[in-house]
Parts: C-alpha cells; structure tokens; sequence
C-alpha cells in the first residue's frame, strides 16, 4: 500500500515537471526577444540573419530555424483559403525585411491574421480590374445624351407634391407592414417611392434607364426579394406567363423554366413552335446593356416555392386547378395557353422549387400608351409561305420609301434590333412596341426575348437579312461592335461577368457565349461588305454629334 502511494506520488511529480518544461518553452522566445531589445547591439539592418535555407546547411546550428511561436502562425496562415497568394507577396520581401514583417504578422491575433489575408485577396482583385467596368467607362459608353425637356420624359414629375400614404386606405399602408411588407409611414417624396415606380419615372425618349442608374440595380434586388402576394396567367401567348405581384405593389412577368442550360432546340422544331427559355431572357437584358441600348427592362432570375408563392397566394382559378402532384411527389401545374399547357408538359418542381426569369413591368397603359408595330421582316409564321422579304432581294427600298422608315433613326433602330435578335438566334421578332408620346423619335422597346439562346451550334444567317439589304447603320453601334470585336472586350468574356451577378447564375453554358463572338464577327463581316460595296458615308450614319451636357447619363429631374 505504501509503495503504490509513492507511486502515486512520482507520477503526480512527474507531469508537474512535464508542465513546468512547456511552459518554460513557450516563454522562452519571448524572454529571448526582450534580451535583445534590452542590449544595444552593433550589427546594422542589413547584417540581420539571412534565411532559413542557408541556415539549414549548417549541421550544428539551430538557430537559423523558426521558433516554435512562428512555427505555429505559420501552419494556421497556411490553413487559410488563400494562403498561396499571400505566401508569394511574403516572398516577394527583401530578406533584411522578412524579420520584420514575420514580427508584426507574429503580433496579429487568429481573426486579423484571416481579416489580412482577405484583404490582399481584395486588393488583388481590384488590381486586376473588371472588364465590365472598363467597357462602361469607355468613351463609347460615356456620349451625353441631349437635355431633357417634358416633351422628352414618359412622366412629367413635380417634386413638390408629396405622396400620402392613407390615400391608398390600405390598413398594411399605414401602420407597420407583415413579414417584411413594404410599408412606408409619414409622407413620402418621390425620391423614397418603390424602385419599380422610380424606374418607370426614369424612361424617356432616348432609353429606358440611364447608363449608371443606381436604381436597376436596386430594383433587381427587389425582384428577387420582395415577397409575392398575388398571382395570375397572362392573357395571349403561345406559352404559360406569370403576372407576380410584389408586396411593394410591383409587378413582373414570370416564365418558368422549360429547358435545361444544355438542351438545344430541337432540329425539326419550327421557330414558332420553340420553347420560351426562361435563361434566355436573363441573358438578352444583359446583352441589351452590353451593347448600349437600353431598351430591355430589367430581368432577373429567382427561384419560386410553387406551393407557398404560386398556388398559394393565386386568385386565378384556371391556374389553381391545373396543379397536381406527380408519381414522383413533385408539385407540377400546367396553366393554360396555346401551346405547351397540358398534363403532358406540365411544370415541375424539385419536390416544389422551380426557377424562372422575373421581367419588371413596364408602366400600365392608361398610364403611358404604347403602340404596336408589325416588323417589317415579319416572318411568316408558316409552315410552307414564305415572306416578301425572304423572295425578293430589294425588299428594304420599299420598306425606306413607307413610313416610319423613310426619315428619322427607325430603320437604324431595327437595324440594330436585328444584330441584337442575329447574337441571341431569336427568330421570333414578329411584332415590337414604342411609346406613343414620342411618336416616331423614340427607341423600340425590345420585349419577348425568350426564343433567343435556342442553338449554339447553328448560326441563322436569315435574321441578318435586314442588314445585308438595307446596308445602314448607327455609327456609335458600329464602333461598339468593334470594340466587342477586341480581346480586351471580348463580347463573351463580357456577358459571363455580366451574368455572375444573377442568382441563377451560371446563365449560359460556354457553347452560347461563344456563339455570340463567332456572330459578333459575322455581323461585322456583312457591314464590311456593305461599306466596300456602297461606301462608308452610305452605310454608316453619324449618330455620336450630340448636343448637351458632357456627363453620360440623362440629367435627373
């Protein structure tokens, strides 16, 4: 008994004396360093120890090793995501300046030494730049618009006037709103009024939204945010559209997701009978912004709980009979329209998730009227006919002598509509609409975009028909064609940065984003033909002599 209680009491002195050891080790690099700040030594900076490698090669020396301290802050900033691009600018340091930088790396704490590394991650991001931000802040991109007149803006809006939230008699208006609802107290301005109605205030004669409104980019953010209260089928169409209505009184045109990113168009399809891609849709108004018109109105794309956020909240009783459950518990529904709507090729969810593309509205026609123009290189939309224009090579000279053509930018403008369809492959440009308070100067509003996007593989040269007949351009359009043309602007490159920022992204596969270079260079060969044929000052029309402002963007009202 005597002899296990000594026992006992060796192994307890034993650890004491482990302990005593560590911690003995673990202070004594710091008892090393105030030593030598105590005595005044004589060696210069540049006499400082060199690195650890060539203190390796010495067998007896240990001191050109790392202490245990360094040792440890090493292996943690190693762990760390990016600790490859922080490990090169440590050696990209002088070796009379490595000690230092090793000592104030050795003073930060576990969250500083992450918070460093982030922000040399961030600082090597911003140096090596966005190609998107360079293109905007190309001089192409950066022409002044005239100034706006009220015959020049779609609303005519008088600041002084204040928006009274009881007029609305709305309970959820005045006091504090439900799970999250857009609910405004006191009186409001028009700088605080929702982003969807700020955006409809913006439009004027020139464009939809400015280059660099900050509201777009809010109002995506409402898209894909705001909660959905009602919803309802679209009257007209082919296929099954969504009206949504946002808790802010907003509203977008939905389309679900019919088509994989991978699916192409089936060969034997005709252009009127393809799908409606919902990602098609995204892409067009980036595209559309990319190359300067502004005239698609924002699309962003979400995902949408069928159950809580469709079928739930509609007041369409069309729509919610069509909902059932699939053999694989999935949430389907199918709607009605023309084409596509049936049990057959019902709308699926995974079991009730579904993606789709949110357009924003454009502002109610008893509001601001818009016309409807046929185009005149309708297609047919018929199996055997064939239009005027695909039977007769003159068909443009016709076409210059009817109005709208025969004076102002409209011809210009389809022309440019016609390149944007021929990047896309949208076949399906029957029709497009104007505001009819400008009359016939204004732009044309690119609506329905989701037949673009169908092939990678094929390039249907047919939808450039306009432009190897008529021979006319917008010289700004030319010049940025050409610079989309460019490896530094590469058109491709552009539109993948351009939908990362979606949150559906990726958007496109690779195959469609270069499609759109080889198009892009197919376009620019049918206007180099067309200038070596009838002369530059004949093809190209000088659109960049503008009077107004010098800033890039509409003055604000």
């Amino acid at each position: 008994m005597i002899l296990f209680r000594k026992f006992r009491v060796l192994i307890l002195m034993v650890f004491l004396i482990a302990c005593s050891m560590h911690i003995m080790i673990d202070l004594l690099p710091k008892l090393e360093k105030r030593s030598s700040s105590a005595c005044s030594c004589s060696h210069t900076p540049s006499e400082e120890p060199q690195n650890w490698a060539k203190h390796r090669a010495k067998p007896g020396s240990e001191s050109g090793w790392p202490n245990k301290h360094t040792l440890r802050i090493l292996q943690d900033f190693s762990n760390e995501p990016n600790s490859n691009l922080s490990s090169h600018s440590l050696e990209k340091i002088s070796a009379g300046e490595r000690p230092e930088a090793l000592k104030r790396f050795e003073q930060l704490t576990g969250d500083e030494k992450r918070q460093a590394t982030r922000d040399s991650t961030l600082k090597n991001a911003v140096l090596k730049g966005s190609r998107l931000s360079a293109l905007f802040e190309h001089p192409l991109y950066t022409r002044p618009f005239p100034l706006l007149t009220d015959e020049d803006t779609l609303f005519n809006v008088n600041t002084d006037i204040r928006f009274d939230p009881k007029a609305a008699e709305n309970p959820e208006w005045n006091g504090e709103g439900k799970d999250g609802d857009y609910a405004p107290t006191g009186e409001m301005s028009s700088d605080s009024y929702p982003n969807w109605l700020r955006f409809h205030i913006g439009i004027n004669r020139y464009e939809l939204y400015s280059r660099h409104n900050p509201v777009i980019d809010s109002m995506l953010k409402d898209l894909v945010s705001q909660r959905i209260t009602s919803v309802a089928m679209k009257s007209g169409g082919t296929q099954l559209k969504l009206i949504m209505t946002f808790q802010n009184y907003g509203q977008a045109l939905f389309k679900p997701m019919k088509q994989t990113r991978e699916q192409e168009t089936p060969p034997d399809f005709f252009y009127f009978s393809d799908f409606e891609r919902h990602n098609a849709e995204i892409a067009a108004y980036h595209l559309d912004r990319i190359l300067d018109f502004r005239r698609v109105p924002p699309v962003a794309g979400r995902v949408v709980n069928m159950t809580k956020e469709i079928r739930d909240v509609t007041r369409d009783k069309k729509l919610w009979r069509t909902f059932f459950i699939s053999p694989a518990n999935n949430i389907c529904f199918y709607g009605e329209c023309s084409y596509y709507c049936s049990t057959e090729h019902a709308l699926c969810g995974k079991p009730d998730q579904i993606e789709g593309s949110l357009a924003a509205f454009l502002p109610d026609l008893a509001l601001a009227k818009r016309r409807t123009w046929r185009n005149p290189w309708r297609r047919s939309y018929h199996k055997r006919k064939k239009a005027e224009w695909e039977v007769d090579p003159d068909y443009c000279e016709e076409v210059k002598q009817t109005p709208p053509y025969d004076s102002g930018t409209r011809l210009l403008d389809i022309m440019d509509m016609t390149i944007f369809d021929f990047l896309m492959g949208n076949m399906d440009r029957h029709h497009y609409e104007t505001f009819e308070k400008f009359g016939n100067e204004t732009f044309i509003i690119h609506l329905d975009n989701g037949r673009g996007f169908g092939k990678h593989s094929h390039d249907e040269l047919s939808i450039l028909v306009p432009l190897s007949q008529c021979c006319r351009v917008k010289k700004s359009t030319h010049l940025r064609l050409q610079l989309l043309a460019k490896e530094e602007f590469k058109l491709s490159a552009l539109m993948e940065e351009s939908l990362q920022t979606d949150t559906l992204s990726p958007i496109l596969i690779r195959p469609h984003l270069e499609a759109m270079d080889r198009r892009l260079r197919l376009v620019l060969q049918v206007l180099a033909d067309c200038i070596e044929k009838e002369g530059y000052s004949n093809v190209v029309e000088d659109d960049l002599v503008t009077q107004g402002t010098n800033t890039g963007t509409v003055p604000q009202r």
